[in-house]
């Protein structure tokens, strides 16, 4: 039987940490791609060395050359200048979009069926570039970042309840950025709505602490970027794809007349499948939430219309 092929493409600190966490659970075999030559190539050397230790039998190759990712069944693209201390994620926004647009163009070429994931930052506005670029159905193209924002408030969740990450879950949608919008309402300790078990006063400085979640580890590493936690959410978005699980999670996908958002890419709860995006799961919102989730949805066709002008 075939191994699935996964190919990353960005051999920096995030694409490193995803190949290594995809390689690890034996998800499929690994192409690292990046125009540095001799970096993703030592990288995939590096992490395939592990293989005899760590016990994973999975191929992982380093390559300058997109002909080596050809027929992949899920594409990563981390590609991009990072964010430094100071800077918020749409600063990024016109160096990012003529790399996205460039990396999806040659993604379609070489993988016309793959599933993308885009972790770019601006990431709304990246998705919707690289929808523009590669021609794919929607259901092929979605953004990782509600697995990650979901995660930093289970984090900080338990932390605050002294209980165990595996009995939290939570719900965070909107744009991956300062607008994102966390929903306690829907968020839960073993079915416990945390309304139940923190105050108002507390929730709302976690839903504050996870809105910055990026940027607090960005100002803290002083000359890098987060990489652990976005790894770890990639990779458990790609399991979701190849093993067809069907999960519920949240992720920054196309939406028609879901939610009102009228043709954007934007984070919500999304069933995740072996097709890509297989459903939109519209949430009742009350009316607050809904005036927060109008917001970032505005902000994010404010920012999908500037990347426009560099494509």
């Amino acid at each position: 039987m075939t191994r699935p092929k996964i190919s990353i493409i960005g051999a920096g600190a995030v694409g490193a940490t995803t190949a290594h966490w995809i390689a690890s659970k034996e998800l499929g075999d690994v192409v690292l791609l990046d125009l540095v030559e001799g970096w993703p190539q030592g990288k995939a050397l590096d992490l395939l060395e592990s293989s005899p230790i760590e016990g994973f039998n999975v191929d992982v190759k380093g390559t300058n050359n997109y002909e080596d990712t050809k027929n992949s069944d899920v594409v990563v693209i981390t590609a991009g200048i990072p964010r430094k201390p100071g800077m918020s994620r749409d600063d990024l926004i016109s160096t990012n979009t003529k790399i996205v647009s460039d990396v999806s163009k040659n993604v379609a070429k070489h993988s016309p069926n793959a599933i993308i994931i885009v972790v770019t930052n601006p990431l709304d506005a990246m998705v919707y570039v690289a929808a523009k670029a590669t021609g794919f159905q929607k259901n092929r193209i979605l953004g990782m970042a509600g697995v990650l924002d979901s995660s930093r408030f289970r984090t900080f969740v338990a932390k605050e309840l002294d209980v165990s990450v595996e009995d939290v879950q939570s719900m965070v949608l909107g744009g991956h950025g300062d607008t994102m919008v966390p929903l306690p309402r829907y968020s839960t300790v073993n079915g416990i709505p945390i309304t139940e078990l923190i105050s108002a006063e507390k929730i709302s400085a976690i839903s504050e602490r996870t809105r910055n979640g990026g940027g607090e580890i960005v100002n803290l590493l002083k000359t890098g970027s987060t990489s652990f936690a976005p790894g770890s959410a990639i990779t458990e978005m790609i399991e979701t794809i190849l093993k067809d699980k069907k999960r519920i999670l949240p992720c920054a996908a196309y939406c028609g007349s879901e939610y009102g958002v009228n043709g954007y890419f934007v984070g919500v709860p999304v069933k995740l499948g072996r097709n890509g995006v297989e459903e939109v799961i519209e949430l009742k919102l009350n009316e607050e939430e809904k005036e927060s989730f109008r917001k970032s949805v505005e902000h994010v066709k404010n920012l999908a219309a500037v990347a426009e002008k560099f494509l």
